[in-house]
């Protein structure tokens, strides 16, 4: 589906983000793994293929000179960039009455500003191309709100208007933007919840079971692919029905 493409995904090291690295690859991309840790981004190229899948960049994606040089890698090892994938986050949950306003900062910097910083950077090589698919990772969270994650949640929203926004901006050059809100994932963090704290949030779910990484993975290879050639500007949801 992604024969002779090439793909920059942030926060590509594990997770969610390696999923879809190895998603892309696995169907036929070649991929550049852009994540704040160099040494685990080099592991995860390894695992997948090494230097003619996929290569490993640092990059901190608040800075704009390292989203410019992890999309300038992508170009010069392979070719061209097809794919931009906006998905490096972190969490720094704490009630609004105790986050710090650092933690507030933080939280936005690397969601929201990073993915508008690759946003902008992905699109000055898709418009000269003419092509091109841009994918923000949002969340369930920005949709409707959670507790103690009023900078999370801010962030993930934030992406819905970056993404409605950079569509309209984008479409006449052929290059699409779309964003993915995942549920509740099976991932490290997830499973560090307590057992009755998870137990609630399946419970919250119509289809009875928390997703898998590569689901998310899946939807993303849809709207990176010419299957959604026609698709832009949409917010697909990967959260099993729950806050449908």
């Amino acid at each position: 589906m992604l024969q002779n493409k090439a793909a920059v995904v942030t926060g590509a090291a594990k997770g969610i983000g390696f999923a879809i690295a190895r998603t892309l690859v696995e169907h036929g991309a070649r991929v550049v793994i852009a994540d704040i840790d160099t040494a685990a981004a080099d592991q995860a190229a390894k695992a997948l293929g090494g230097e003619s899948a996929a290569i490993a960049v640092g990059c901190d994606v608040t800075d704009p000179e390292a989203v410019a040089a992890a999309v300038r890698a992508c170009t010069e090892a392979f070719g061209s960039l097809d794919v931009m994938v906006n998905n490096a986050g972190i969490t720094r949950d704490a009630t609004l009455r105790k986050m710090t306003e650092g933690d507030f900062d933080a939280v936005i910097a690397v969601h929201l500003k990073g993915a508008w910083l690759g946003t902008r950077a992905a699109a000055e090589v898709m418009r000269e191309q003419g092509s091109g698919s841009i994918v923000n990772i949002s969340s369930i969270s920005g949709k409707v709100g959670m507790i103690g994650q009023t900078n999370y949640s801010s962030a993930k929203a934030g992406l819905v208007g970056l993404t409605k926004a950079a569509a309209k901006e984008l479409a006449f050059r052929g290059v699409r933007v779309n964003a993915v809100q995942p549920g509740l994932i099976r991932t490290e963090m997830t499973a560090a919840l307590r057992e009755d704290i998870w137990n609630a949030k399946v419970a919250e779910v119509p289809m009875g079971r928390a997703g898998e990484p590569e689901e998310v993975a899946n939807t993303v290879l849809f709207l990176a692919s010419d299957l959604s050639s026609y698709t832009t500007g949409c917010v697909l949801e990967v959260a099993g029905g729950r806050f449908i």
